[in-house]
């Protein structure tokens, strides 16, 4: 009887031993603003006349994680500053040899670019989009990922041209691309 009941216990363990892991491994979405809600919580007010707390107001970096969960970058850049807009979703790039898919690259790029830019750079992401996992295509199909591709000289040559299929769909300034991760999964 226990023999049968392994099988299915042991997934049901791992699942919440997993998630139980992952609850307590995940840190605070901000730190600093669980630490001054610790803080308010257990401070006594010094006067009874004073105003009630706005419990639905937003805190003051709600705004900055907001635009990170759409598109990355910083939001706080001056026009003189550099920015950087990271694409909130990796690009997936199948390795087809002879018609059979057998690998699978993932990549995470960040484009450079100035803080000014940012938010038109924002509204053009679909295009950039396109066009760079376009780039990553052609770079895929003519063996640019065979081989050694995490190679300097590999690297170089992929960021310059993701760089010129960046700037082909916008006029906005893009100084470099950036490869923050990439990967090849065995298919």
């Amino acid at each position: 009887m226990i023999r049968k009941l392994i099988p299915i216990a042991l997934p049901v363990l791992a699942l919440v031993g997993g998630a139980f892991g992952g609850d307590m491994l995940r840190a605070p979405a901000d730190p600093a603003a669980h630490d001054a809600a610790a803080a308010d919580d257990h401070a006594a007010p010094a006067d009874d006349h004073a105003a009630p707390a706005d419990d639905h107001a937003p805190a003051p970096d709600d705004h900055a994680a907001a635009s990170d969960d759409h598109g990355g970058g910083d939001d706080h850049a001056a026009a003189g500053e550099d920015g950087w807009f990271t694409f909130p979703t990796q690009f997936f790039v199948p390795l087809v040899r002879q018609g059979d898919m057998g690998d699978l690259m993932i990549i995470t790029l960040t484009l450079q670019t100035d803080g000014a830019s940012l938010e038109a750079l924002r509204k053009k992401e679909h295009a950039l989009r396109d066009a760079l996992l376009r780039q990553l295509l052609i770079h895929a199909n003519t063996g640019g990922f065979d081989g050694n591709f995490t190679a300097d000289r590999n690297l170089v040559v992929l960021r310059q041209e993701l760089a010129k299929a960046a700037t082909g769909v916008t006029d906005l300034p893009i100084k470099a691309v950036l490869i923050e991760d990439i990967a090849r999964q065995q298919g």
